[in-house]
Formats: C-alpha cells, structure tokens, sequence
C-alpha cells in the first residue's frame, strides 16, 4: 500500500508566513524609534576635549625660567626671549597667570628670579636687576590667601641692590626686605646717594613699613648676606 507525506494545512502556512512579518516589522520599528543624536541647528555638538590655551610672551610663546611649589601649589615663571615680558602661572595648567609689571622696567630676570615661602598667606617675590652695574633691583610680590592669589601691584624698589623674601616678625607670614641707601636729601641713583649708608626695611604682605635696620656701610653687613635674613630684634624706627 502505497503512503505519502501528509501536507500542511494551507491556514497553517498562512499563519506562520503573517508571524514572520510581523516580527520583521517589529524590528524595523524598533530601529527606526531609537533615540539619535540631535544635531539639527541651534543644537548642541558633541563635546571635544579641552585644549589648553596657550601662554604668551611679548607676542610669542613663554619659556619656562624658574619653577617652585609652595604649599603644593605649583608657581612657574614664564618670560620671553628678549626679557622684556614676563608671567606667573600660579597653579596647575592653566592655571592663574598673572602679568608681571616689572618686567617693562628694565630688569634682568634668571634663574634665581622666583623666590616663594609658604605659611597661612604664602607668598612669591619675583626679583630682576636693573641697570648695567646691577647696583639697583626691583621686585614684585604676590601673595595668596584661601588659595586665591593676587598682584598688590606695587613694586618695590632696592637702590642698593637686594631684594628678598624672609619671616623677619616670625609670625609665620614672610615679609619682603627692601636694602637702600640712606639720602633723604638726594635722589637715588645720583653719586651722593650711592655713596651714602645703607639700611634693610621690612614691609609685610600688606605693602606696609614694619621697620629699618640700623645704618651700615655696605649691604654685606647686614646679616645673612646676600641672601638677607633679619629678625624683629634687628629692626628699629625707619629714619624720616
């Protein structure tokens, strides 16, 4: 006797040819329905990733000339190569960076330019020798507080020669001692003020007088020198 296959039904072809579409149908408009990207006009981009801006110098890039930290905060003194223009950057890249005034005066900045002491306000001095005996130099100081840091502005100026940076009151805040010449009757600079005594004054971070040092003949008498290091005992009423 003779046997065949048994045909599936027509209704049953039918229904599973229909479930295919559907499923295909189903996945199309899932496709079409997943969140995209807007970047139609007026829309934001993707974010690109950060580009450091670039710190210049009297029109070009800075060079690095000294480096310190003070207090775990990285201070980096930046100029050109002419000298003529200088920065500070204060803090990690970028970080603050801060014009230096003293750099448009003549003064002649190296190595040993960048001088900074920590405690509750830390503070940097930058220091540069002006004219070409290097008898005088200026000095700009900038102190931080809460880890904001700021230029007082003011300059200051050594006709003798040294600038520095030291805790002369010992209240744990540095002060900067400023080594002049005594000559209230002459301007600085002039023979008879270059041959007069001299003596440290001490300003603290607020730009204020502390104090004066007795007169001597030159700045090597000064204690700690050339690297000044006064105490509150050495100090006395500033000459008017």
């Amino acid at each position: 006797m003779r046997t065949t296959a048994a045909r599936t039904p027509r209704s049953a072809l039918l229904t599973a040819v229909l479930a295919a579409v559907v499923t295909v149908g189903a996945i199309g408009a899932v496709f079409l329905l997943r969140p995209r990207p807007e970047t139609g006009p007026g829309l934001a981009e993707p974010a690109a990733a950060p580009v450091k801006p670039v710190v210049t110098c009297g029109g070009g890039p800075c060079r690095q000339l000294a480096a310190v930290t003070v207090g775990g905060t990285p201070v980096v003194l930046l100029t050109d190569t002419a000298g003529g223009s200088a920065r500070l950057r204060v803090g990690p890249e970028p970080g603050t960076v801060f014009e230096l005034s003293i750099a448009q005066l003549g003064v002649r900045l190296d190595q040993n330019s960048l001088r900074c002491i920590d405690g509750p306000a830390p503070a940097c001095l930058v220091r540069g020798d002006v004219g070409d005996d290097g008898t005088a130099a200026y000095g700009e100081l900038l102190v931080g507080s809460g880890g904001v840091w700021r230029d007082p502005g003011k300059p200051f100026y050594a006709d003798a020669g040294t600038l520095s940076l030291y805790d002369v009151t010992a209240d744990a805040s540095p002060d900067v001692i400023v080594v002049r010449h005594d000559c209230p009757d002459s301007a600085a600079g002039t023979p008879k003020c270059t041959g007069a005594p001299v003596l440290g004054e001490v300003y603290d971070l607020a730009g204020r007088s502390v104090g004066c040092t007795r007169r001597v003949t030159s700045p090597s008498d000064l204690r700690g020198w050339p690297d000044i290091r006064l105490t509150h005992a050495d100090l006395r009423t500033c000459p008017s």
